[in-house]
């Protein structure tokens, strides 16, 4: 397998100001990070709130300049020239955490997942009908027909995630950075969401960056694990190797943080498997 995505050597610091606009200190939120990720493989990037994972993800898709480091994307190295942007931004697409804010409430199904496909100029109007057509049936949103003349409210947390992970898969990307994508759905929904996320990863060998806090979803989801620490990765390895036998400290303060009816009684081996 090749690699789709290098990261080497990535920087982004804030200067924190006080109320009268004085310096105060520097944050680190982003601190000399360098991975890779093989063609169709999953790499979980995983730490607590305010690790920097979110801002790894704005850095590759240039949604934030970076103070420095390379990001190599199918070979070719991201700059902020237009051609770059373009390749970029139809190459990896992006899954966020809430899926009723990350798509426009006022417009029908199949209008949210065709604008990626009007905006890269791909097909007339029929064919992107049926590219719109086609992916609802890939996430299982059925009848397909009926699905896209709704509108967002009128769809279960679920569905609307379904239908964001359809507008990812339209422009048929190499890459798909999901952050925090079933940290809002409810319990019963999640397994679904990464059994189709998973399914999708095989079927269309989509290499996925997934952004969590849970290691337990990790664990389902993932094959190799960068644990994230005040914006430094401080462990990164095969997740099994990473999760059962960890090397830092910080890694076993998140595995115990794994939420059970009665932790003591349980093995490190099930605090991680999860109940999906």
């Amino acid at each position: 397998m090749g690699t789709i995505l290098q990261v080497e050597n990535l920087k982004k610091y804030y200067t924190k100001k006080n109320f009268f606009g004085k310096e105060i200190s520097l944050v680190k939120a982003v601190d000399d990070v360098s991975f890779g990720i093989e063609d169709g493989q999953t790499l979980v990037l995983a730490g607590e709130s305010g690790s920097g994972k979110s801002t790894i993800a704005k850095l590759i898709l240039r949604a934030i300049p970076a103070d420095s480091g390379k990001i190599i994307f199918d070979g070719m190295e991201i700059t902020d020239k237009k051609e770059d942007l373009k390749k970029i931004r139809m190459g990896i697409q992006m899954v966020y955490q809430d899926p009723y804010d990350s798509i426009n409430p006022q417009m029908k199904i199949k209008d949210i997942i065709s604008e990626p496909l009007e905006i890269h100029k791909i097909g007339n109007a029929k064919e992107r009908f049926e590219m719109v057509r086609q992916v609802l049936h890939e996430v299982r949103l059925e009848p397909a027909d009926d699905i896209m003349e709704k509108y967002p409210h009128m769809l279960s947390g679920g569905q609307r995630q379904r239908v964001v992970l359809a507008r990812a898969l339209v422009l048929k990307p190499k890459m798909i950075i999901a952050d925090e994508p079933v940290s809002m759905l409810d319990v019963s929904i999640r397994a679904e969401i990464l059994e189709l996320m998973e399914g999708l990863r095989q079927k269309h060998h989509i290499s996925f960056l997934y952004i969590t806090h849970d290691l337990a979803t990790a664990r389902y989801f993932g094959q190799k694990i960068a644990i994230l620490h005040h914006g430094k990765i401080i462990e990164i390895g095969p997740i099994d190797e990473v999760l059962f036998s960890p090397k830092h400290q910080y890694t076993q303060a998140l595995l115990d943080a794994i939420s059970e009816p009665d932790p003591a009684n349980l093995t490190r081996e099930k605090r991680i498997r999860v109940n999906y």
